[in-house]
C-alpha cells in the first residue's frame, strides 16, 4: 500500500512538471496585457518641454540619460507600449504630457515595456489644479461636514452678491446642490477614462485586438492644491480612502499603488503645508493594510541640481535656461532630467510591489 502511494505521488509530480513545462501553461497567467493607471494633477500631466528633451538628447553632458529613447538620431516609437491620455492615444513616445511637453509617463512606460513580454497600456487621467480634498475626493471619504459646506456656500453667495452690486445684475445665488456637485468629479472622470479604455481598447489600439487586459498597477502624482485651506490636515485620510475606493471600483483588492510624494522644495528642506502633505503621503508606507502593496517615495531627492541652481537667474540667462529647464518650481522646473528620474522611481517602486 505504501509503495502504491509513493508511485501515485511520483506520477502526480511528473504530470505537474510536464504541465508547467508547457509554454502556454506556464505563461497563461501573464499573457494578459498589463494596464497601468497614472493619475494626478499638473505634474502627472508632465511639464518637460519637448524642445528641452531634443536638446539634452544630443548634448554631450546629458545625452546618455536619454539614449535608450532614441535610435539613429530619432525618438523611438514603441510598438509594445500604448498610452491613452484624455483625447490623445497611440504608441508611447515623447509628447504625451501637457501640449508640447513630456512627463514621467515616458520613463515609467519604457520600464514596464522592457519588463513584460506582453504589451503594456498606460491610461493617464490628470488635470492641473485638482485637489484630493475636493475634485479627486473618493466616495468613501464622504462629503465635508455640513458646517464646512455651509461656510463654502456663504462665501460663494457673498461673491455673487458683490458681483451683482458692482455690475448691477441679478445673477442667481449658488445653491447647496451646486456647492456639493464638484466634490468627487475628477474621481468620477478618472474612472470614466479607465472604463472607456478597458471597453474600447481594441478600437483605440488595433494591435491589441483579441488580447485581454489586466489592471496591474496605479501611480499617483499629486498634492499641490491640498496645501491650502486646511486640506493638508486630512490628506492622509483622504488618500487612504482613495486607494481603497480605486481598488474596490476596479475589482482588484491588492492593486499595487505607487505614490510620488511632493518634492517641489528640491534641495531645500520642505516646510509648512508642503511638508505636511509629503509626510501624509509617506505615512501610508506604515499603514498595516497597505504593507507590500503601497509604496510612496520622495521626489525631492531626485532633484535636477543644474536646473535648480540656474532657476533664480533664468530670465537673465534665457538661452541657457531653455537648455536646462522649462517651468517654475511647482512644476519641477520643467526639468526633463527630474521628470525622467521620477518616472524611473515610479517604475522601480511598481516592479518592487509586483514581485
Amino acid at each position: 500500500m505504501q509503495r502504491r502511494r509513493l508511485v501515485l505521488l511520483g506520477a502526480c509530480v511528473l504530470v505537474c512538471a510536464v504541465l508547467l513545462a508547457l509554454p502556454g501553461r506556464a505563461r497563461a497567467a501573464g499573457d494578459k496585457v498589463k494596464v497601468f493607471i497614472l493619475a494626478g494633477q499638473s505634474n502627472m500631466e508632465g511639464k518637460a518641454p519637448n524642445a528641452l528633451l531634443e536638446h539634452q538628447a544630443e548634448a554631450p553632458e546629458t545625452k546618455d540619460l536619454f539614449k535608450h529613447y532614441r535610435k539613429d538620431g530619432k525618438w523611438i516609437v514603441r510598438d509594445d507600449v500604448f498610452i491613452k491620455y484624455l483625447d490623445r492615444k497611440g504608441p508611447l513616445t515623447i509628447g504625451y504630457g501637457s501640449p508640447g511637453r513630456t512627463g514621467a509617463e515616458l520613463e515609467f512606460g519604457w520600464m514596464m515595456g522592457d519588463r513584460f513580454e506582453q504589451p503594456v497600456v498606460l491610461i493617464k487621467a490628470a488635470w492641473g489644479g485638482h485637489s484630493l480634498v475636493k475634485l479627486f475626493r473618493s466616495p468613501s471619504a464622504g462629503m465635508p461636514s455640513e458646517e464646512k459646506l455651509q461656510a463654502e456656500l456663504t462665501q460663494a453667495q457673498d461673491r455673487v452678491k458683490k458681483a451683482n452690486e458692482k455690475n448691477k445684475k441679478k445673477a442667481p445665488l449658488p445653491t447647496m446642490g451646486e456647492i456639493k456637485e464638484p466634490y468627487g468629479s475628477s474621481y468620477r472622470a478618472m474612472m470614466a477614462e479607465v472604463k472607456d479604455t478597458l471597453t474600447n481598447y481594441e478600437t483605440m489600439f488595433p494591435a491589441l485586438k483579441g488580447k485581454q487586459l489586466e489592471v496591474a498597477g496605479f501611480v499617483w502624482f499629486q498634492g499641490w492644491n491640498d496645501m491650502y485651506g486646511g486640506a493638508e490636515k486630512e490628506y492622509a485620510s483622504n488618500l487612504a480612502h482613495f486607494i481603497r475606493d480605486v481598488r474596490k471600483d476596479l475589482g482588484v483588492p491588492k492593486l499595487p499603488f505607487v505614490i510620488a510624494a511632493m518634492g517641489q522644495n528640491g534641495s531645500k528642506p520642505a516646510g509648512g503645508a508642503m511638508l505636511e502633505v509629503r509626510e501624509a503621503q509617506m505615512s501610508l508606507n506604515g499603514v498595516p493594510e497597505f504593507k507590500g502593496n503601497v509604496k510612496a517615495f520622495r521626489t525631492d531627492l531626485l532633484v535636477d541640481k543644474a536646473a535648480e541652481e540656474l532657476f533664480p537667474t533664468w530670465s537673465k540667462n534665457l538661452e541657457q535656461w531653455k537648455k536646462t529647464g522649462g517651468d517654475r518650481p511647482y512644476h519641477y522646473l520643467g526639468s526633463a532630467i527630474w521628470f525622467t528620474r521620477i518616472g524611473h522611481a515610479m517604475g522601480e517602486a511598481m516592479l518592487e510591489l509586483m514581485k
